[in-house]
């Protein structure tokens, strides 16, 4: 078996706005090839440390490393540059610009050459499963196909670590299991993810590993089976009720 590499770094990570510490001294590792699933109430801080590793916001303790590198202070299209891509909460394609021109444009990132960007970004409409809306304006294509078009977009950009912000927000079981299969088939090929998700079946099926942050500090971290049946994390997060919900399923 090969040994894992470490892909990102986050030791001791703080961020404050006024009075509130929205993370608090959070550390973790991830490794390359890894889907780690970032889960927590509302306000536990979970998109403020997305800003963190992305450069969108500078922490006011700690350091964040890629690939060893420190990119603590680097402006977030130099963090892009180097590899980490992500997904917003709110999906905003460039409403007139078609599917593949999105897709084009984040691929101008990784390319210097228009037509290598382009046939770059058809490979990745095909691999995100958007091969049939190239062509569509991309203001009017349904909410997941917009979901997917942002991840393709992350891709395009040459990312190896990519941060997903609830992909699974809005969309029926259906299509988020569709979405779930193909970040399962990019993490195959060697994909490292990092996804915040509120919708519970989700995560728990395609992560490898999960985070929990409440009130900004990481409280608990696990495989999926482990991390649902702490005490801290029911309490803080998943609720009774999902406890006497998987206490169901196992007399079943």
């Amino acid at each position: 078996m090969k040994e894992s590499r470490i892909i990102l770094q986050v030791k001791k990570v703080s961020k404050s706005f006024g009075g509130l510490k929205a993370v608090n001294q959070v550390s973790f590792e991830v490794q390359e090839k890894e889907i780690i699933g970032l889960i927590g109430p509302n306000g536990a801080g979970k998109t403020t440390l997305f800003n963190l590793i992305t450069g969108f916001l500078k922490p006011d303790e700690g350091h964040i490393y890629f690939q060893g590198q420190d990119i603590t202070n680097l402006k977030p299209h130099r963090i892009c540059q180097l590899g980490i891509g992500r997904t917003f909460q709110i999906v905003r394609p460039l409403s007139n610009l078609t599917v593949l021109e999105n897709i084009v444009t984040a691929a101008l990132l990784h390319y210097n050459n228009y037509k290598e960007a382009k046939e770059y970004a058809i490979h990745i409409a095909q691999i995100t499963g958007l091969a049939n809306e190239v062509n569509k304006i991309a203001s009017e294509i349904p909410l997941a196909y917009k979901k997917r078009l942002g991840f393709a977009q992350a891709l395009a950009t040459g990312a190896r670590l990519v941060l997903l912000d609830e992909v699974a927000a809005g969309l029926t079981p259906t299509e988020a299991d569709n979405f779930l299969s193909i970040i399962r088939e990019l993490n195959l090929e060697g994909l490292t993810i990092i996804m915040v998700e509120h919708v519970m079946r989700a995560v728990m099926n395609v992560a490898h590993r999960i985070l929990v942050l409440d009130h900004g500090e990481l409280i608990a971290q696990g495989i999926p089976d482990e991390v649902t049946k702490n005490e801290k994390v029911i309490k803080a997060y998943l609720g009774n009720q999902y406890e006497f919900q998987e206490q169901n399923k196992e007399a079943r």
